[in-house]
């Protein structure tokens, strides 16, 4: 189901799977877990299964039906390269993605090495990006090391939820840093120095770096609605974008 969102980062999301399972500790509160069972309990085709993993093949050549240029993330819902993705189906979704050049899918997934097994001996083409998630030392950080020995025009970490100091981090290759705290009230606080570490490696190497929200705990540790604690760093608004599709990409997003 390609949809309109609250994402600030792309312009509309494509579901050709849903359902996914934990894998590590940014899982625990997910909220694509919460939006199926309420999409199931109202009879949402696609979610009859709920949160289990589930291909549906009712939504795959959607971006096939779309001329406008559109920038997907792909499976908001879901993960590409959940264990139960059968190969013949996520050839199809790839196949469906060398046939529209005219669109950009962002491809964001906590399943760094089976990613890496999968593109390492293909063509990557141009209107790819690649994505890790990145929620912490343990977890996250070995899936940059994945990402990276891959080629796409971009390669991006999506820290969210950022649930502890990353320390030192290696972002060779890297073009693009998404840093978020966690949303919903179990939701887990993020340190500002944290976020600070982040955006300095980042400087350092001039990478992108978008901060997108600090979530259900305010940069006070003061627990709040989320739209209240906004999304500044130190009086300022950080959202950039890779400079190689800047261009593309907000021109795409004010469409």
């Amino acid at each position: 189901m390609a949809s309109k969102h609250k994402i600030e980062w792309t312009e509309q999301t494509w579901n050709p799977t849903a359902g996914c399972s934990k894998v590590s500790a940014g899982c625990r509160n997910c909220y694509a877990e919460v939006m199926a069972t309420r999409l199931k309990a109202i009879g949402v085709k696609g979610y009859e299964n709920g949160f289990q993993f589930s291909i549906v093949p009712d939504r795959l050549n959607e971006p096939l039906k779309r001329k406008k240029p559109t920038v997907y993330f792909v499976n908001s819902m879901s993960d590409l390269f959940h264990h139960e993705m059968p190969e013949d189906y996520l050839d199809k979704i790839f196949d469906v993605i060398s046939k529209t050049p005219q669109h950009t899918y962002q491809i964001l997934t906590k399943r760094a090495e089976k990613m890496f097994v999968y593109l390492k001996d293909k063509i990557i083409t141009e209107n790819i990006w690649l994505g890790v998630t990145v929620e912490n030392r343990k977890d996250g950080l070995p899936r940059i090391d994945y990402l990276r020995q891959l080629k796409a025009s971009v390669l991006f970490l999506s820290v969210e939820p950022l649930l502890e100091d990353l320390g030192k981090i290696d972002l060779s290759n890297i073009d693009w840093v998404i840093v978020g705290g966690e949303s919903g009230h179990k939701a887990r606080p993020m340190e500002k120095e944290w976020v600070v570490n982040i955006k300095k490696h980042c400087d350092e190497k001039n990478i992108a770096f978008f901060f997108k929200q600090w979530g259900t705990w305010g940069a006070d540790r003061v627990k709040r609605n989320k739209k209240l604690n906004g999304k500044e760093l130190d009086g300022k608004v950080w959202q950039k974008y890779p400079k190689s599709i800047e261009k593309k990409f907000v021109i795409a997003r004010e469409n």
